[in-house]
């Protein structure tokens, strides 16, 4: 008889946008842990002492609207500052600098196809703003278009070379091409002008994850927790990375760590119980699930792993019950089918357990522990 975990994977995935009035961000997450980089006004002298040399030239309520803009921009009004660049750009429209700002507020506010025509306007009259070039492949990213988003990273990239933030946004994009060797080889560049980068250490330690390079993975993250040790998804990866190494002790020191720098760490939690699952602890695996579910009451994948752990102590009534939930939230989900299925088999409802196999199969048709464990029910029912 066949049964599953949910897959594991509960990582976080984070990434850097740079803003910058002076700065930027990114942020995403898989069923992972959290691929996100807040890089706010990460400041540049050189586009600093570029804004001042050509405020010179600007008409000076064209600065005044703009300063304004961006001070509103800075308390988090955003559209009240859109309103002040409009009226920055209205007196003088090729203020590239109020154009940027514009697309800056529009990103906060989620309209990403906006905020690319503001940075367009900034790049017409400004060509080689690099960090327009950047902003522009962030909101593009937000939009899921990732080839494109490279593209404007690349822009970037051309015009500062050194600039660490395109690197690492460009890693990011070519992580969620599945294009894992490449998005490390960008991490690589953004470390190599920026040793000090967390957050591209992380996104080189979940690449490295998915290519199946476990230690190098946790070397990655261990570089993540020296330079910021209070990354909670970097010990929640990293203790995801030393469950596949089998170090499952080790794995629950680095989930505590994690669950101690942010107690509501549902993804932690999860994993955490996935590792005491596997030696054995069932009982405080269901601990740990249950705070995982009391965090994030429709996290399917720990309702099904709360139920693994349940049929482990034989207790397949509360199995099926904890199934039940998982899939309440997400009625494809083929596992808990299956595993239901499993759980039903043992308390002798074989017709009960070949109708939830037949589910898992409507899901995924070639889904073998679900074909398996079925012609053993049918057997039992001598078909």
């Amino acid at each position: 008889m066949v049964t599953w975990r949910s897959s594991k994977k509960s990582f976080a995935v984070e990434y850097s946008k740079t803003k910058s009035i002076a700065s930027s961000i990114i942020a995403s997450s898989l069923i992972f842990v959290s691929l996100t980089g807040c890089i706010w006004k990460q400041s540049s002298n050189e586009y600093v002492e570029a804004q001042s040399i050509e405020q010179i030239q600007v008409p000076s309520a064209a600065v005044e609207w703009y300063n304004r803009g961006y001070a509103l921009g800075e308390s988090g009004k955003y559209t009240e500052a859109i309103a002040s660049y409009d009226q920055a750009i209205e007196i003088k429209p090729d203020y590239h600098l109020a154009w940027y700002g514009r697309g800056w507020a529009l990103d906060e506010l989620g309209k990403y196809n906006e905020a690319i025509a503001s940075y367009d306007q900034a790049i017409k009259f400004k060509p080689d703003n690099s960090f327009a070039w950047n902003n522009r492949g962030w909101a593009l990213y937000n939009l899921e278009k990732y080839q494109e988003a490279i593209a404007s990273y690349d822009k970037a990239i051309e015009i500062k070379p050194d600039y660490a933030y395109p690197w690492n946004n460009r890693g990011v994009a070519l992580y969620y091409l599945g294009k894992y060797q490449e998005a490390i080889a960008s991490y690589d560049q953004a470390i190599k002008f920026k040793p000090d980068y967390h957050d591209a250490w992380y996104g080189r330690g979940i690449s490295l994850y998915e290519l199946g390079k476990y230690k190098k993975a946790i070397a990655s993250f261990d570089q993540v927790i020296k330079f910021k040790p209070d990354y909670h998804d970097a010990w929640t990866s990293r203790g995801l990375t030393l469950d596949e190494l089998g170090k499952y002790t080790e794995a629950i020191a680095s989930f505590d760590q994690a669950i101690e720098i942010k107690l509501d760490d549902h993804l932690a939690w999860n994993n955490r119980g996935n590792s005491l699952n596997e030696l054995g602890k069932y009982t405080e695996a269901i601990a740990s699930y249950d705070r995982a579910i009391k965090i994030k009451p429709d996290y399917h994948e720990a309702w099904n792993n709360r139920g693994f752990a349940l049929y482990n102590l034989k207790r397949y009534q509360e199995a099926i019950a904890s199934y039940d939930r998982a899939i309440e939230f997400k009625p494809d989900f083929d596992y808990a089918w299956t595993n239901r299925g499993v759980a039903l088999y043992y308390l002798g409802k074989y017709q009960e357990a070949i109708a939830s196999y037949d589910r898992a199969l409507e899901i995924e048709p070639d889904f073998h522990s679900a074909i398996f464990n079925r012609r053993l029910a049918l057997k039992k029912l001598d078909r």
